[in-house]
């Protein structure tokens, strides 16, 4: 298409002037008086196309010229900037229109001139355009990425901040200000960043701003603290970029601000989480050890004793058991503040070991290990005293008492397992002292350590070797005739040293390996029943094996008896099960259940040292027994001592009135199987009637 032809103009623009319009970069449009257009160079077709052509007749006047608005919304031919240069005789400048025929694919900015005749009249109009549209969308793509920016920042916790060091003009976003709780009226202190750390703390605030400044990074990242409008400090993470000129200098310092508040938080509850108790607020065992290993470096440094003290609560299982565990949590927790409120000083640390146990360490004590054992002995001495004021746990009083063990430490000792050993072995002695007292450990204590180490291995490969036999223990009725017997439990060492069973029995318990033991027992008792059954003399006696609380409380203890009877074919009817008193304690209902359900198959039930424990009248009533046996404590001075006489006359009464058979144990005089059979005991056992033997010698 051909620029329009000026031969027939009014002389304006000489032909040589239109040729060097061709070669402008801008579009020029010339339009008559009446809008028509007389004039277009070469870059006027090639930004408008052929809308030229229609712009030539007043159909442009019509709207047929497709100019558009910033916002894309067609332009009223009134508007277009030749109409409003005729209408007005003034020229127009920097009118940005949209231009397209399907869609806008182009931007111009115009800018219209009026030209007059000689007569001063309006004969021209000379539009010129530039291409802007490259700005155009470059512009637009700023703003989408500046309204991205903008909901961005809205809508995070960060808060960003700018600082022009050259002009010394700081900006915050809106963020900024609410984290430090200013409202969008408030007033706000331009300074604020000033307020990091606190107020004695600007030099070090300035320092790090002129350690920006001088050093060569670009980006930066540090924690501090801003004031709050309220007075309180916000932890922030600061992060950013500093943009420097060619030589090095700082010139913007831009970043964000995040508040660290609820990661503060976060972090302080996972540490307390990880090293602290959740019941008592104390140290826990992993923070305790921590501690520990801190302190014995610091003694292998100075020279300094410590102590360890290891605390446990007497009784504490009845408690739990009688009351219930709220009530065990509650004495917990008020031990704990005792015990703090009984430490000397704030260096020592109190912790809570695990379950009823407590340990306290004591360090820089004196260098001369009597001295340092005075001092752990005072500070031992004031935790029992904290124990002399009954607890109140619901309004309930309970009285506690702690057995404490002390051990010393000083350079020479480096393994923490073995301090805690001592301590614990200390502690173990207090109970044995009889509770509610202090003991320090000493050598003898790990002699007797090692010793019952070797005896638990030795029990260990007795039980795999099947190193142990049953004895049995006449039990005769009021005629002298043997009605039963109770099978006793012996052991004979691999060394060939018989163990009492007041030994043994007790370590079996502790570790475990009573589970296999009471099953063996069990079976064994059976097979011998089974024995005796074939033998008309022996047909009629019944077996008493004694079951421990651990081997009674398993899950499956009442199939593990049933599936002994099943393999050895004893009569169920001849087996009686003796429980103690401190079995029945815990889990009543559960220890009903469980005797039903053997009673059912015929097994029987004698409530073994009757007297010792803590019998209640409410539920032994409620269990289904068979026999109570006497305690041969009582038997012993059933003769000599009031009180133990009244005791078995108790008792003997006590079983008669609710159906039981009351069997006395420990009978080794004629005096005493006499007296106890003068007020209605009519089964016996003890020396006077036989010595517990071999079945081959029963």
């Amino acid at each position: 298409m051909n620029p329009i032809d000026r031969s027939d103009s009014h002389g304006l623009h000489p032909r040589g002037v239109d040729q060097l319009l061709d070669y402008l970069p801008a579009g020029v449009v010339v339009h008559d008086a009446a809008s028509r257009v007389v004039y277009a160079n070469r870059f006027a077709y090639k930004l408008l196309g052929p809308t030229l052509d229609a712009m030539r007749t007043q159909t442009a006047l019509a709207g047929t010229w497709p100019f558009l608005r910033t916002d894309g919304s067609p332009m009223p031919p009134a508007d277009y900037p030749v109409t409003r240069v005729l209408r007005s005789g003034q020229a127009v400048a920097d009118c940005v229109v949209g231009v397209g025929t399907v869609k806008l694919d182009r931007w111009l900015i115009c800018n219209a001139y009026p030209v007059h005749d000689a007569a001063g009249e309006l004969a021209e109009v000379v539009v010129c355009f530039s291409d802007c549209t490259e700005l155009k969308l470059a512009e637009r793509s700023l703003a989408v990425s500046e309204e991205r920016l903008r909901l961005a920042l809205l809508g995070s916790t960060d808060a960003s901040w700018d600082w022009d060091l050259p002009v010394n003009h700081v900006h915050y976003s809106d963020r900024w200000w609410d984290m430090l709780g200013y409202d969008a009226g408030q007033e706000r202190d331009s300074g604020a960043w000033r307020t990091m750390m606190h107020p004695n703390d600007g030099e070090r605030v300035d320092a790090f701003i002129a350690a920006l400044r001088d050093a060569r990074d670009t980006s930066y990242s540090i924690e501090f603290r801003l004031r709050h409008r309220d007075g309180h400090y916000v932890p922030i993470l600061s992060r950013g970029f500093i943009q420097r000129d060619a030589a090095g200098k700082a010139l913007r310092i831009s970043g964000t601000n995040t508040d660290l508040t609820e990661t503060k938080r976060a972090e302080s509850r996972i540490y307390e989480l990880a090293y602290f108790d959740y019941l008592t607020g104390l140290p826990n065992r992993r923070l305790l050890i921590e501690q520990l290993g801190k302190i014995l470096t610091r003694a292998a440094r100075t020279g300094q004793h410590g102590a360890l003290l290891f605390i446990d609560l007497d009784n504490f299982k009845t408690l739990n058991d009688t009351l219930g565990h709220d009530k065990g949590d509650q004495l917990l927790q008020q031990v704990a503040r005792r015990l703090e409120a009984r430490v000397p000083r704030r260096s020592d640390t109190v912790a809570r070991h695990g379950g009823d146990e407590f340990v306290i360490l004591l360090e820089d004590l004196s260098a001369l290990p009597e001295e340092a054992a005075s001092q752990a002995e005072l500070v031992a001495e004031k935790l029992i005293d904290a124990f002399n004021e009954p607890f109140q746990l619901d309004g309930h009083q309970h009285h506690a008492s702690p057995s404490i063990g002390v051990a010393l430490f000083d350079k020479d000792i480096r393994d923490i397992d073995e301090l805690l050993k001592r301590a614990d072995l200390a502690m173990y002695q207090a109970k044995a002292a009889g509770r509610h007292t202090i003991r320090f450990f000493d050598l003898h204590m790990q002699t007797v350590v090692n010793a019952r180490v070797e005896l638990e291995a030795d029990l260990r490969r007795s039980l795999r070797s099947h190193g142990f036999t049953l004895h049995y223990q006449r039990q005769t009725d009021s005629n002298g005739q043997t009605v039963g017997a109770e099978a006793l439990l012996r052991w004979e060492r691999p060394s060939r040293q018989d163990v009492s069973p007041s030994v043994f029995i007790p370590l079996a318990e502790e570790t475990g390996l009573i589970l296999q033991l009471g099953e063996w027992v069990l079976e064994a008792a059976c097979r011998q029943l089974v024995a005796w059954g074939s033998r008309q003399e022996t047909a009629h006696l019944t077996v008493a094996v004694n079951v421990s609380a651990r081997q009674f409380r398993q899950q499956a203890f009442v199939d593990q008896v049933l599936q002994v009877i099943a393999r050895t074919g004893a009569d169920p009817r001849r087996i009686k099960l003796e429980l103690t008193e401190s079995l029945l304690l815990a889990n009543v209902d559960n220890t009903i259940d469980t005797m039903h359900a053997l009673k059912e198959k015929g097994i029987g039930f004698a409530l073994d040292d009757f007297g010792t424990g803590y019998s209640s009248l409410a539920y032994l009533k409620r269990l289904p027994l068979d026999q109570l046996k006497i305690d041969q404590s009582f038997v012993r001075d059933v003769l000599t001592d009031p009180n133990d006489a009244a005791i078995a006359r108790t008792i003997l009464g006590l079983g008669h009135t609710l159906g039981l058979d009351v069997i006395a144990e420990g009978v080794e005089t004629a005096d005493q199987r006499n007296f106890l059979a003068m007020h209605g005991c009519r089964a016996f056992q003890g020396y006077l009637f036989g010595r517990p033997v071999t079945a081959e010698q029963f």
